[in-house]
């Protein structure tokens, strides 16, 4: 039988290190939360996958840093990209005051 359950719901209340929640897992896809708070990506740490991700961010904010361009976009809560293979990227900023929530999507 189906389960529903709330994206926004059963925040922890301390987040040392980001989280990372599979919510569907396929052979062609992975769905994930993912709970950010004032986290960023390690220094010279650079995202280099080889599977396509779309991210929105639901609550809070955050900032990508892209490495071809060097360009930072800033994401609020509904904005949304999607991010070819092999696209360096790494998380710049995350909302230090507020949990930052993330819907991610790997395919």
């Amino acid at each position: 039988m189906p389960v529903t359950s709330n994206i926004l719901s059963n925040i922890p209340s301390n987040i040392s290190q980001e989280i990372f929640e599979a919510i569907v897992t396929t052979n062609e896809v992975k769905i994930e939360r993912i709970i950010s708070k004032g986290h960023v990506s390690p220094k010279d740490f650079w995202y280099d996958q080889s599977n396509s991700e779309w991210v929105m961010v639901l609550q809070g904010r955050a900032k990508l840093r892209f490495r071809e361009n060097d360009e930072v976009i800033e994401l609020y809560p509904g904005d949304h990209l999607n991010i070819p293979p092999h696209v360096k990227h790494r998380v710049e900023w995350t909302d230090p005051d507020q949990e930052t929530i993330w819907l991610a999507v790997h395919y």
